[in-house]
C-alpha cells in the first residue's frame, strides 16, 4: 500500500472515530434529555389530575374525564388510572382498556419505592403513591412521546447522513492533502530514478524549506557526493592501476624475450635477471600499496584499534626506512613545548597502518630531497599530538596542490623520480581513519612540510 493511500485511510479513520464519538454523544444526550423531559411532563400532568380528583370534592370522575379530553396539554394517548389500597380502579381517564394495567408485582414495587418509571412497548409509564386522609392511592399513567421519538429518528438520520457525507469529504480532502504533502517525495523519486552512472553529478533539489523533506534531500545529496567520489576514485583507480601494473609486466616480458633471443654469457644473464628482479620488486611494492589502499578504504570496521604511543611509531618507521634505504637520513626532534610540559603521546589506533603512513612521508621527504634527509618534529598539547615531516626537496606546485592526495597523481616535475602516486593517498586515508588531519605547506625548490594532527586518547 502506498504512503498516500495509507495516510488517507489513517486520516479518514481518525476523523471517522472522532465524528462517530461526537454523533453518539449527541444522540444519547438527546435521547436521555427527551426521556427525562417526557417523564417530567407526564408526572406533572398526573399529579395535577390526581389532585383534582382526590382533593377537590366538586370534581367527580365524569367531570374529570371531560376535562382531560378537552385539555390541550394532554400528552399523546395519555392514560391515567387511580387505584385504592385494594388495587381497585377508582378512576380512569378514558373508557379504553388500560394499556399498562397494573399487576400485583408493579403495585408492590410502587408502594415499596414510592415512585417508579418503566416502559411497556412504545409507551412510557410512571407509577407513584399519594396519601390523602389516611388513605393511600396508587396512580399509574402512561403516554407515547410521538414528537420526541420522531425528533430522535430525525436526529439519527441527520447524524448518520452527516457522518457519511463528512467522511466522503474528509477522504477526498485527505487524498488531496496527502498528495500535496508527498509531492516533494514524488519529485525526489522521479529525479533520483533518472540518476545513472553517466550523470552522478546531478543532485536533488532541496528548496527553501527547512522541514524533514529538505533534510532528507540534503542527506541524499551528501550520499550522492560520497557515491560520486567513490565512483571517481574507483574509475581512476582502475584506469591507473591497470596502467601501472601493465608497464612493469611489459618491461619484464620484454627483458626476458630479449634475453632468450640468443645465447648469452653467465654475466649477461646475471645482469638481466638482476634487472628483472628489480622490476619484480617494483611491481611487488606497487601491489602491496594497492592492497593497503583497498584495505584502508573499507573503513573503520577493518582495522584493529589499540593504545599506541606515536613516538614509538615514529621510531619504528624511521628504523624501517633506514633498513630499506641505507642512504636516507632521518632527523628526529621534540619541540620545546613537549619537552617542558610532557603531555600524553598516546592515541587509539592501528600501529602497523600508522607505521606505513609515517614511512610513506619519510620516504617521500628523502626521495625528493637532494640531501636525502627528512626531519620529523614531534609536539603535543592537552588536546592533540602534532607531527611534522620537513624536507628540503623540490616542493609542490600550487597548481598540483589540490590533487596530491588523489591516487596515482604525480606532478610533471616529479615524474623523473620513481614512484606510483599511491603513498600520499594511502597516508591520507590512514590518518582519517584515526580521526586525524593532514595538511601541508610547500615552496617550489625549497621544500615541503607535512603536518599531522591526532586527538589524544585519555
Amino acid at each position: 500500500m502506498k504512503i498516500r493511500t495509507r495516510l488517507t485511510l489513517n486520516f479518514t479513520l481518525i476523523v471517522a472515530s472522532i465524528l462517530a464519538i461526537f454523533s453518539l454523544s449527541v444522540y444519547f444526550s438527546s435521547f436521555t434529555h427527551r426521556k427525562n423531559d417526557f417523564y417530567t411532563r407526564l408526572e406533572e400532568r398526573v399529579k395535577t389530575t390526581t389532585r383534582l380528583l382526590i382533593e377537590v370534592d366538586e370534581v367527580d370522575e365524569a367531570l374529570l374525564q371531560i376535562i382531560e379530553r378537552n385539555n390541550l396539554t394532554s400528552l399523546p394517548e395519555q392514560q391515567i388510572s387511580v387505584y385504592n389500597q385494594d388495587n381497585q380502579v377508582i378512576y380512569t381517564s378514558d373508557e379504553t382498556p388500560d394499556a399498562v394495567a397494573g399487576t400485583q408485582q408493579i403495585f408492590d414495587q410502587i408502594r415499596s419505592e414510592k415512585q417508579i418509571r418503566f416502559r411497556k412497548g412504545n409507551r412510557e409509564a410512571i407509577g407513584f403513591t399519594v396519601t390523602y386522609h389516611n388513605k393511600q392511592y396508587t396512580i399509574i399513567a402512561s403516554a407515547i412521546d410521538r414528537y420526541g421519538l420522531s425528533e430522535l429518528i430525525f436526529l439519527r438520520t441527520i447524524l448518520a447522513t452527516g457522518l457519511i457525507a463528512s467522511l466522503i469529504i474528509v477522504a477526498l480532502a485527505g487524498w488531496l492533502y496527502a498528495g500535496r504533502a508527498l509531492r516533494p517525495v514524488s519529485e525526489m523519486i522521479n529525479h533520483v530514478s533518472k540518476i545513472k552512472a553517466s550523470n552522478l553529478h546531478s543532485r536533488v533539489c532541496v528548496g527553501k524549506s527547512q522541514d524533514e523533506l529538505a533534510l532528507l534531500a540534503t542527506t541524499f545529496n551528501q550520499m550522492l557526493d560520497r557515491v560520486q567520489d567513490a565512483f571517481e576514485v574507483q574509475r581512476s583507480f582502475v584506469a591507473n592501476a591497470s596502467h601501472e601494473m601493465r608497464t612493469p609486466l611489459t618491461i619484464i616480458t620484454g627483458k626476458i624475450e630479449v634475453t632468450l633471443i640468443k645465447p648469452r654469457t653467465v654475466q649477461e644473464h646475471e645482469e638481466k635477471w638482476k634487472s628483472v628482479l628489480a622490476d619484480i620488486s617494483h611491481l611487488n611494492k606497487l601491489s602491496n600499496n594497492l592492497l593497503e589502499l583497498a584495505h584502508v578504504s573499507l573503513g573503520m570496521a577493518q582495522i584493529n584499534l589499540s593504545r599506541v604511543s606515536l613516538d614509538e611509531v615514529v621510531y619504528k618507521a624511521g628504523k624501517k626506512l633506514l633498513s630499506n634505504q641505507p642512504g636516507y637520513t632521518m632527523v628526529f626532534e621534540f619541540d620545546n613545548e613537549l619537552e617542558n610540559r610532557h603531555p600524553s603521546l598516546t592515541i587509539s589506533g592501528d600501529e602497523s597502518l600508522l607505521v606505513t603512513a609515517f614511512l610513506n612521508l619519510m620516504e617521500n621527504g628523502c626521495k625528493y630531497s637532494s640531501d636525502s634527509q627528512v626531519k620529523v618534529i614531534l609536539g603535543a598539547n592537552e588536546k592533540e599530538i602534532i607531527i611534522q615531516f620537513q624536507d628540503q626537496g623540490i616542493g609542490i606546485d600550487k597548481q598540483d596542490a589540490p590533487y596530491i592526495f588523489q591516487p596515482f597523481f604525480r606532478s610533471e616535475h616529479a615524474k623523473s623520480i620513481k614512484g606510483h602516486g599511491i603513498g600520499l593517498s594511502l597516508t591520507q586515508r590512514i590518518i582519517q581513519l584515526h580521526q586525524g588531519e593532514i595538511s601541508f605547506s610547500s615552496v617550489l625548490e625549497q621544500g615541503t612540510t607535512f603536518t599531522l594532527r591526532f586527538p589524544t586518547a585519555f
